[in-house]
């Protein structure tokens, strides 16, 4: 049965991130290359989309521990559990969708998100990503680690199988539901162009989990 996001994650809280750490492919590689290429300059100003529990961010603060980061999470969960970890840094927490939530203009060096963005389609993540554009300061920059489908119809598959699940569950409100429905590479660079972004590059991989720059 599908569930909706929110739920889904609340529910697997207990050993999350040894789960991501451990089961993950590559995960104790790319979360430290990610939090590696976030602006480590006095007071930089990041902000990350689905911060969960903020595994990402126990890397970055070892790199800048005067970062000031704002989280964003459809898990309250979550969140405490990432406060916990930090009541030292200046971090700001917000509860809600990244798709609702306004980010504001100019606001942030940098943004980051790591394995939260492989659920939903290219129309549906240009708009956040123009607002996510307009929320980064000049020369601002969008790090996303996350996976991708390696093929067209691989990306096809996991949407058609979404849509057969909602189906078949009578479900038919706009709530976000937990399927991985991951875009190509080519998809998701198309997605961010669109959105205004001037470059997006590729800068490594393990498997089928890739990190994208995009400037802005």
């Amino acid at each position: 049965m599908l569930e909706k996001m929110s739920a889904f994650f609340e529910a697997r809280l207990e050993g999350y991130d040894q789960h991501m750490l451990n089961n993950i492919e590559s995960a104790r590689e790319f979360y430290p290359f990610t939090a590696s290429l976030l602006p480590c300059s006095e007071n930089s100003r990041v902000l990350d989309l689905g911060c969960g529990t903020g595994l990402e961010l126990e890397e970055y603060f070892l790199l800048c521990p005067t970062a000031k980061v704002t989280g964003i999470d459809l898990s309250e969960k979550m969140l405490s559990t990432l406060e916990r970890k930090f009541t030292d840094k200046d971090i700001t927490l917000v509860l809600g969708s990244y798709f609702d939530l306004p980010l504001g203009e100019d606001s942030f060096d940098a943004a980051v998100s790591v394995e939260s963005l492989h659920h939903f389609t290219k129309k549906e993540k240009v708009p956040l990503y123009s607002k996510l554009y307009s929320a980064l300061k000049d020369n601002g920059y969008f790090i996303l680690t996350d996976y991708f489908a390696l093929s067209d119809e691989e990306e096809r598959l996991h949407r058609q199988t979404l849509n057969s699940l909602k189906s078949e569950q009578g479900i038919c409100d706009n709530e976000l539901y937990h399927y991985d429905t991951p875009l190509t590479i080519k998809h998701e660079t198309e997605a961010l162009l669109e959105a205004g972004f001037s470059t997006v590059e590729v800068l490594n991989h393990w498997g089928a989990t890739f990190t994208l720059k995009a400037v802005k």
